[in-house]
């Protein structure tokens, strides 16, 4: 059974084998997501190199937008959102490389205002912790004032007009929620044996996951469109699929492995069955055509680049020439995922289950030759009509 009180969804569950009686209360991702804080080994700041190098892949593009736009606007003042700026190294080193685009032209150095959004939950200390140092690196920039925006980017965030140039990189393939379509009359997840689109969803699923995209990337863009002025850019990077089949290998199967670790725990009596059933995650990697059709929908765009790309494997991530490709990902994953996980199942499993999920994931890498379908990554360069 279910019901439901102030949004917040209560399931009833009973474990056939232990007769336990779980109250599951369906997640709310904007209280509970976020990146792994602070700067230990298990730390988003110190797991965060293959998003970096993947935004380095496209390096020219980001500069190519902003100097486009520096040289069109000619600005005294610029506006600057990083959307999703976690709490890594990489969103400063993103900030400095913008600024420096700017500074190449000989015009007469312009203020720029930094805006750094993430969930509210997000570890901001650590981000701004490291900013005198940053600070120190951009002399001789003069006038350069950086904040923090915490929100939902599912929604306004700013004043009117107020931006020339967006920057989001790994944060809209995750979705504002787990989407509802996934849930039967009851409150159960249709989903079985999964905990994203895999080759045993139902196309009911699949719409599901669709529809809650298509619903928050349009939010998404009309929100930007009035913070934006006319002939600012906005360069998203995000998670992405190549063809039409939604439980593509490049991403779905690092989400199979999950599960696959996750049902080793309900095995070993660690974890029980029906809450791992009860277990979903907000994530969705769009299609080439998918990111074209929302954009064109919600009109206030031009698309003046749209690139896919796939990461490498293995030389794309180890950095500790002693560590297993599995153990390097495992790490990365557990950054990133370790607050829903730790939510619902209580983090006294964490460090077993990532331990089941390097193990499972170096075995997949040598039954497949050392070579696992990579995840696809694409870039939109966009232009405020």
């Amino acid at each position: 059974m279910s019901l439901k009180r102030e949004k917040q969804t209560y399931m009833f569950m009973l474990s056939h084998k232990t007769n336990t009686l779980y109250i599951i209360i369906k997640m709310d991702v904007e209280k509970v997501f976020q990146m792994k804080g602070g700067i230990g080994e298990n730390s988003y700041w110190k797991n965060s190199s293959l998003q970096k190098r993947a935004a380095d892949k496209v390096k020219h593009i980001i500069t190519q937008a902003m100097e486009e736009m520096y040289v069109q606007k000619k600005p005294k003042s610029i506006g600057i959102a990083d959307l999703g700026c976690s709490t890594g190294p990489n969103t400063l080193s993103n900030i400095k490389q913008l600024v420096h685009t700017v500074l190449l032209h000989p015009q007469p150095q312009p203020e720029f205002r930094v805006f750094l959004n993430d969930l509210p939950t997000n570890d901001f200390n650590t981000l701004f912790q490291s900013l005198p140092d940053f600070y120190t690196q951009l002399n001789p920039v003069r006038r350069i004032y950086i904040a923090a925006y915490p929100g939902s980017f599912y929604g306004r965030l700013f004043p009117d007009h107020s931006l020339h140039f967006i920057y989001s990189s790994n944060s809209l393939h995750w979705l504002s929620k787990i989407p509802a379509g996934i849930y039967d009359e009851h409150g159960f997840s249709i989903n079985k044996k999964s905990i994203y689109i895999s080759e045993r969803s139902t196309q009911e699923v699949s719409l599901a996951y669709l529809k809650q995209f298509q619903h928050d990337f349009s939010l998404f863009l009309k929100s930007r469109s009035q913070e934006l002025v006319c002939g600012g850019r906005m360069v998203l990077i995000l998670l992405g699929r190549t063809g039409s089949h939604h439980a593509d290998r490049g991403n779905s199967v690092f989400w199979e492995i999950m599960y696959r670790s996750l049902s080793i725990m309900v095995d070993e009596g660690e974890i029980d069955e029906e809450k791992l059933e009860s277990y979903e995650v907000h994530f969705y990697a769009p299609s080439k055509e998918e990111l074209e059709d929302e954009v064109r929908k919600e009109g206030s765009f031009k698309m003046d680049v749209l690139e896919m790309f796939q990461n490498e494997n293995e030389n794309d991530i180890i950095i500790d020439a002693d560590m297993s490709y599995g153990t390097a990902v495992a790490k990365t994953v557990r950054s990133i995922q370790e607050s829903m996980l730790a939510n619902h199942f209580g983090d006294s499993i964490l460090d077993k289950l990532f331990q089941h999920y390097a193990t499972l994931l170096d075995q997949e890498l040598s039954a497949a030759n050392h070579h696992i379908n990579s995840m696809i990554t694409t870039v939109l360069v966009l232009t405020k009509l």
